[in-house]
């Protein structure tokens, strides 16, 4: 038993330190890219420990920076622990690692429900997007962390899902490219290099909705590259599973096709949620011909992956059964 507490606590504590470097990192970036360093950490400090309700900002002192890393770490590794005791149960109760999933889901929950609670202070300075991003990132790489600990775990509990999984993330990041360099191309060919992947980032992480303010940087470049390679290899790994059950099935080809246009249209629609000015600068013909090409591209790589489906899809179709 002490042996087991002491592996829960080694797992946790190291999972919890990957967490918040991961999170802290995000900002670090996200505040840089707007010209002021640590002010995300600050601005925490003083609203959650300090009771600040003014608009303006607090000054990024060492204090308060200190402060808020301190409760930072802490907080993560209480989530490591927590969740690397869920990892040794499911370990011998291979239905628990739902429990885990919840747990992290809520995780990101009650940290959104944090910053919305505090109001408009919090919520003008750290955009609700920007948090969901940099604790999904954090979710990841803590989960990452802990399959490659309990690989035996993640054996079992993907079992030939495994080769779907990487399938997914490859066409994700194959599609992801091909976005990112049709764009590159672009913006490079209109005088305006890295333009676009700036304006979504702003609009995203910041919140900006004139696009003749944008200041074109690279860490808010890097930023949304981060988001867009997330968004991709989730899509990426819907399409491989869905693949895989059309091998026993074949009409559900059919499928992919409609998966495939709902990301168009969710795409488009994600873009005018922000605000149709962003459409307008960015040319609705230029999102449209860099989705389709990032879908070329990885239905390209799937067919590579998938010979002869294709040909099953025909005999199904044209089979009275």
């Amino acid at each position: 038993m002490s042996g087991t507490r002491a592996r829960i606590v080694r797992s946790g504590t190291a999972a919890g330190l990957l967490g918040a470097a991961t999170v802290a990192l995000w900002f670090l970036v996200i505040d840089w890219s707007r010209g002021r360093p640590l002010e995300t950490p600050a601005l925490l400090a003083a609203v959650l420990l300090h009771g600040a309700t003014g608009p303006a900002p607090p000054a990024e002192t060492w204090t308060l920076v200190g402060e808020y890393t301190v409760l930072h770490v802490l907080a993560f590794l209480a989530v490591g622990v927590a969740a690397a005791a869920l990892i040794v149960a499911a370990e011998r109760e291979r239905g628990l690692i739902v429990a885990l999933l919840v747990f992290f889901a809520g995780f990101e929950v009650f940290l959104i429900a944090i910053i919305a609670f505090h109001g408009p202070v919090l919520m003008a300075a750290v955009p609700w997007g920007s948090v969901l991003a940099a604790n999904l990132l954090a979710s990841g790489v803590m989960l990452a962390y802990f399959f490659l600990r309990h690989r035996a775990l993640g054996r079992s509990l993907l079992g030939p899902w495994t080769a779907v999984a990487r399938e997914g993330v490859a066409a994700g990041l194959v599609g992801a490219a091909t976005v990112a360099v049709w764009f590159l191309l672009y913006d490079t060919a209109a005088g305006r290099p890295f333009y676009t992947p700036a304006l979504l980032g702003a609009a995203l992480l910041r919140g900006l909705r004139d696009p003749s303010l944008l200041h074109v940087h690279a860490t808010l470049v890097l930023a949304y590259t981060v988001l867009h390679g997330a968004a991709f290899v989730g899509f990426g790994l819907g399409a491989a599973a869905l693949l895989a059950a059309a091998e026993r099935e074949p009409v559900l080809l059919l499928g992919l096709f409609v998966l495939f246009t709902v990301f168009e249209v969710a795409f488009f629609g994600f873009v005018m949620l922000l605000d149709a000015a962003l459409v307008e600068a960015l040319g609705w013909w230029t999102i449209l011909a860099g989705n389709l090409l990032a879908v070329i591209a990885m239905l390209v790589y799937f067919r590579a992956r998938h010979v002869g489906l294709g040909a099953r899809f025909q005999e199904r179709w044209a089979s009275p059964d």
